[in-house]
């Protein structure tokens, strides 16, 4: 129990922001979460809180690059070819939360080769980057939107192929990099360019709390926190431990969450009521979807957990622009998503078969 961090149960409100870390954690293939908000939102708080939730992990001994010794197929470059020489030992360790400073080269984020000991010696050394350090944990970027848009565009890649391939000077390094990505920023510094918003799967937007009770009981833990981490840790550890193993269930049954077609068709006709370009809305909210129900134990997604996960996947790809001549705004838009939701399953053919497919995974 780490007692430098805040537990993830005890952060007052912000339901919305909990809930897509929570779905991102139990599928990462959503493609990550955008947290906008201003100073002062717990957006890092959640985030570092999230990662204590996370069960350990067990890594092959020696890999920098956290490879799982039960998934052959996902070895590192290294593993392939420390398993051909027989040097295998397995060792558990913490699932890893990698904090990405805004300064950050490509090199330092991918990895790079020391070409001056290959071009010497003929040895091919591999110095992981940052990518490494996340495989199985949280890559978390505050300020994502000062980040490089090239370094940006290369971390949604990664995170939505779960494979960082690094090639220089005639050499490859593969290595697997299945992470949480959390990118924070605060819009009055600079928004991210529409491209690159609607290539992460969830977006929620943080404002500090209007009630005044609220304010208060957010002072008061904060405070008491300040006094004593290891007291605040204890008392809200039944809550943590809970949350913890609500999270590891999900994580095994995911791949047993179906839906039917006419849940397929539903979804799309919601998407495409907005004119959205492309087909990552879709995806992202049959993910989150499944990845819902699996948090709740149900083994199937209902409209519940379509429309609690629908604002998430639709709101940074909505352009206000789309609302410009008059017509309703996107909170309201999001509002009327039950109407739009209803509509969408009369326009379709209803079914009750239900099955499960791999893009869950």
């Amino acid at each position: 129990m780490n007692n430098t961090v805040f537990p993830f149960s005890a952060v007052v409100g912000q339901e919305p922001m909990k809930l897509a870390l929570l779905l991102a954690a139990v599928n990462p293939r959503i493609g990550g979460v955008l947290i906008r908000g201003e100073r002062g939102t717990a957006k890092s708080t959640a985030a570092r809180g999230l990662a204590a939730l996370l069960p350990s992990i067990t890594v092959i001994d020696g890999c920098a690059c956290g490879c799982d010794p039960d998934d052959e197929d996902g070895w590192c470059t290294e593993c392939l070819d420390r398993r051909s020489r027989g040097q295998m030992a397995s060792i558990q360790l913490p699932a890893p939360f990698v904090d990405l400073p805004v300064s950050a080269t490509e090199d330092r984020v991918v990895g790079s080769f020391d070409l001056e000991a290959a071009l010497r010696h003929g040895a091919r050394r591999f110095q992981p980057g940052l990518l490494a350090s996340a495989h199985r944990g949280i890559l978390y970027v505050d300020e994502v939107n000062l980040l490089d848009d090239h370094v940006v565009d290369l971390l949604l890649d990664v995170a939505a192929s779960g494979v960082n391939i690094v090639e220089r000077e005639g050499l490859t390094h593969r290595h697997p990099a299945r992470f949480v990505l959390i990118g924070t920023m605060n819009p009055e510094e600079g928004d991210l360019r529409p491209q690159l918003l609607d290539r992460f799967g969830l977006c929620v937007d943080v404002l500090a709390a209007a009630g005044n009770d609220e304010r208060v009981a957010i002072l008061e833990r904060c405070l008491a926190f300040d006094r004593n981490p290891a007291a605040i840790r204890q008392q809200w550890l039944a809550h943590e431990q809970n949350l913890s193993a609500t999270l590891a269930s999900a994580c095994e049954v995911l791949d047993e969450v179906a839906y039917s077609q006419d849940d397929l068709r539903s979804i799309a006709a919601l998407a495409g009521g907005f004119d959205l370009a492309g087909h990552r809305a879709e995806l992202v909210i049959l993910r989150a979807a499944c990845a819902s129900a699996a948090l709740e134990g149900r083994r199937a997604i209902d409209d519940s957990d379509i429309l609690r996960v629908a604002p998430l996947g639709l709101r940074h790809r909505l352009s206000p622009d789309v609302f410009a001549d008059g017509s309703p705004g996107i909170n309201s838009s999001l509002a009327d998503l039950p109407v739009r939701l209803e509509i969408a399953r009369e326009g379709t053919p209803h079914t009750t078969e239900k099955k499960t497919s791999p893009v869950t995974g």
